[in-house]
């Protein structure tokens, strides 16, 4: 009766919950778009949780997007990543709507973001505005559907936050979007890690993994007939992936819940979270797996420093324990945030071999609770911080051979090892390094990273007092290199080209290695907004003055993160 009687409570609650901010609140964000989607709220992206859902434009810009509810237009943004050119609505119900990727804001929110970009001399904006500057009703045109930003083609990124927390919220798990969908979640491959404990450090056995086939539409099961052999204690990995109708794209869960013996035992949901914890995705997965998948990869397991906010169902930490011989019932659910399943059933077996973790005795352990400072002789450093880590580890630093350079660049050091690249870090850990850099490459020099391909990428950094210095989220062997190739540039028309007719003005621009820093655009001597689209490898001027077939003479400066700069300068008639 008890367990009856809790079922009943937990499932009011769901229902009152999710009664908060119904669907009759909110009408759809964007107009003229046959209502198809291509990414959903909390898949796991490299180093961040998705925190909305993005909405097909049927591969065109310019789609009108509208207030989803009354309220006001809080912020504007224009930058080169991220959402691009973005709109934040302050709605009267107490969320935050933002809508990312924007081509334009509607006309009189683009001429007064157009004028302080002019006064402030600056490609980028983040303004923010009061009630009674821009108050919207339901429905009203607020700009228009783009692939401004990091974005990969045209679409709206469109998202709700509880305005107070700005905690993201799943928007159709809420019912607030309701995407065609009967299309159960795709359970793609089993994995099984058995762990050991040495000084308070999990230490993992080399992962074996398992084929899973499709008997029937969410019903799945191994391509092996026998049970699954376990050890003493361990935990299952499981690649999921998600489909909808009408679409190739594939999405990320809403739930991924587990049983041994008809008993529940770990549950992951994603309903939402908080931008602190996004880049906890990291935690979510199964690291060094899921950076080699397409796929969701799970960890079927809690690890120390994972928010529990993630795990309503969790019982020792999502630990398996099997004595030799002992045989279990495990069944995996998989669903989607539109209510479909998929399930995978098998039997394990404890096998009687044990795993006994065994470490090199020069190894140091670094704890998520403590501060940490690895040293490699007088030349290299690294500070991993409190809580950069999501769990302990043991690491043996030591000297490596540097790769090999990219064209441009110069190799000042060579590599020291300190992380793996398969080590997730939650905040960032601080790297020094010395070398002896010749002083016309000083002004040059920063930290580069030995990524898991084994290539090169650009950290930051400063030279100074004969060491280069940076934080980074990234883990990999440091090298001090110089980038010495400034960045390409080239005009998209021709040398007095006529373009009277065009509404923008536009140039390539691409770099080497450190990335494009900052860049500078003006006509006539005259500074005028450039904005960036990384994605597309262009720098664009979009005119806002009428054309009067004049000469005019334009000048773009673009400059790399090392303080390479090229200069481009071009006539052309309008």
């Amino acid at each position: 009766m008890r367990h009856i009687l809790t079922c009943l409570l937990l499932t009011a609650c769901a229902v009152t919950a999710r009664g908060q901010n119904t669907s009759e609140e909110y009408i759809y964000p964007i107009r003229d778009v046959g209502r198809l989607y291509s990414a959903n709220f909390g898949e796991l992206r490299p180093a961040h949780f998705h925190g909305g859902i993005d909405i097909k434009t049927d591969g065109v810009e310019g789609k009108p997007l509208v207030a989803v509810a009354r309220g006001y237009v809080s912020r504007a943004t224009i930058s080169a990543g991220g959402y691009g050119r973005a709109l934040y609505l302050t709605l009267d119900n107490g969320s935050t709507a933002v809508y990312g990727h924007l081509s334009r804001f509607r006309n009189d929110i683009e001429q007064y973001v157009r004028k302080e970009r002019y006064e402030n001399r600056t490609n980028g904006a983040d303004l923010w505005f009061a009630a009674d500057t821009w108050p919207v009703e339901p429905g009203d045109t607020i700009g228009f559907s783009g692939n401004s930003g990091s974005s990969f083609g045209p679409h709206l990124h469109f998202e709700l936050r509880d305005t107070p927390t700005q905690r993201l919220r799943n928007i159709v798990r809420e019912g607030v979007i309701r995407p065609e969908d009967d299309l159960p979640p795709r359970i793609m491959r089993l994995h099984y890690i058995e762990i050991d404990s040495l000084d308070g450090v999990a230490v993992q056995r080399r992962a074996v993994s398992y084929g899973v086939v499709r008997e029937t539409e969410g019903h799945y099961r191994l391509t092996r007939e026998d049970p699954v052999g376990t050890g003493r204690k361990g935990y299952f990995v499981v690649e999921v992936s998600d489909r909808r109708n009408g679409v190739n794209n594939t999405f990320g869960i809403w739930r991924l819940t587990a049983w041994i013996d008809g008993e529940p035992y770990f549950e992951y949901r994603m309903d939402g979270f908080t931008h602190d914890l996004s880049r906890c995705c990291d935690a979510v997965s199964c690291y060094p797996m899921q950076l080699g998948s397409r796929n969701e990869v799970i960890r079927l397991a809690r690890i120390d420093r994972a928010p529990e906010v993630f795990y309503p169902v969790m019982k020792e930490r999502g630990m398996i324990r099997t004595e030799p011989g002992q045989v279990h019932r495990i069944c995996i659910e998989a669903e989607d945030d539109c209510g479909n399943r998929s399930t995978l059933e098998f039997n394990i077996r404890g096998r009687s071999d044990t795993f006994r973790a065994q470490v090199d005795s020069e190894a140091v352990v670094l704890r998520p609770a403590r501060t940490s400072t690895l040293r490699i002789g007088q030349e290299a450093m690294l500070t991993v911080p409190e809580g950069a880590l999501y769990e302990a580890i043991f690491v043996q630093p030591e000297i490596r051979t540097a790769p090999e350079a990219p064209q441009g660049v110069v190799i000042l050091s060579p590599a020291y090892h300190f992380l793996e690249t398969t080590t997730p870090l939650r905040s960032s850990v601080r790297a020094a390094v010395r070398a002896n850099v010749p002083w016309e490459l000083q002004p040059r020099t920063m930290l580069a990273i030995r990524n898991r391909n084994g290539h090169l990428a650009c950290i930051g950094g400063i030279y100074t007092n004969g060491a280069v210095r940076t934080s980074t989220r990234s883990a990999g062997d440091l090298v001090v290199v110089a980038d010495t190739l400034a960045p390409r540039v080239r005009a998209l028309f021709e040398p007095e080209a006529d373009l009277s007719r065009a509404e923008t003005l536009r140039f390539s621009a691409s770099d080497n290695f450190s990335g494009i820093a900052a860049w500078s655009l003006t006509i006539d001597g005259e500074w005028v907004p450039c904005d960036r689209f990384p994605m597309k490898g262009t720098l664009v001027h979009f005119f806002d003055t009428p054309a009067i077939r004049k000469r005019h003479t334009a000048r773009l400066s673009v400059t790399d993160a090392c303080g390479n700069t090229t200069h481009i300068e071009r006539v052309f008639f309008r």
